[in-house]
């Protein structure tokens, strides 16, 4: 969506991350989901809020790059290949991102990084986010989500002895209702400002705010099964889009 008026709000960029090489799920991001490249749904969110002067994906694959057009998405540079491999890390790409919008664009003041695989990311989440970011003493806003049991009681399994203990045995007999409520961070997007994205600056601290989301949509799609597991709960969720 490219500005049109003079308006002095705050420019806005969505940077989607997306690289050709996926082992667990062989191209995983542009896999159809549920009747669409997986892809899509995170465009299609993006450009339903209306925030985004700009919806980038960083790519370093051509056929990534041509459906990511095909619903929308720019490609205004290819992802370089050191940014492309296992090691990679999201931060680094979405610099990469914001570092060339400065020298070929403009300066941007808020970045959101959508991830590829989110097909359960809510339109009012990402508005949220917006909303929580507009505060100056907040440099990140996320979605996060409760563990479906207290993390305190969690246990491990020995490996010499195959025998099972608890992480924190001071805990055993602590009553649930007393121990601390645990939340994860849900791995749909992240909001933040350029400058903080830029400096590297840490999303847990007291400078992030939270979204918290329903369980149910935080969804990681990792393996051939959670794929599977994702698109039946989803076409229960959305019968009228899950095909």
């Amino acid at each position: 969506m490219r500005r049109t008026d003079s308006k002095k709000s705050p420019w806005n960029i969505a940077i989607i991350p997306a690289r050709g090489g996926s082992k667990r799920i062989p191209r995983k991001n542009i896999k159809l989901f549920c009747g669409k490249p997986i892809i899509a749904y995170s465009i299609i969110a993006a450009q339903d809020t209306k925030l985004f002067d700009r919806i980038i994906v960083s790519t370093d694959d051509h056929e990534i790059a041509d459906i990511a057009l095909e619903w929308g998405a720019e490609i205004p540079f290819i992802r370089p290949q050191y940014l492309a491999d296992d090691y990679a890390v999201t931060i680094d790409v979405i610099n990469h991102g914001i570092e060339w919008l400065n020298k070929n664009d403009r300066r941007y003041d808020n970045a959101c990084c959508i991830y590829p695989t989110a097909p359960f990311v809510r339109i009012s989440d990402l508005k949220n986010g917006y909303e929580l970011i507009k505060d100056t003493t907040t440099n990140f806003a996320f979605p996060v989500a409760t563990f479906p049991s207290s993390i305190f009681r969690a246990l491990k399994i020995e490996e010499h002895t195959n025998s099972l203990k608890m992480f924190w045995p001071e805990h055993l007999n602590t009553r649930t209702q007393d121990l601390p409520e645990a939340l994860h961070d849900v791995g749909q997007f992240y909001w933040g400002k350029t400058d903080a994205f830029l400096k590297k600056l840490s999303m847990f601290e007291q400078h992030a705010r939270p979204i918290l989301i329903p369980r149910y949509l935080a969804q990681d799609i990792d393996t051939p099964e959670d794929w599977e597991q994702a698109e039946l709960f989803y076409r229960t969720l959305y019968p009228k889009n899950g095909k």
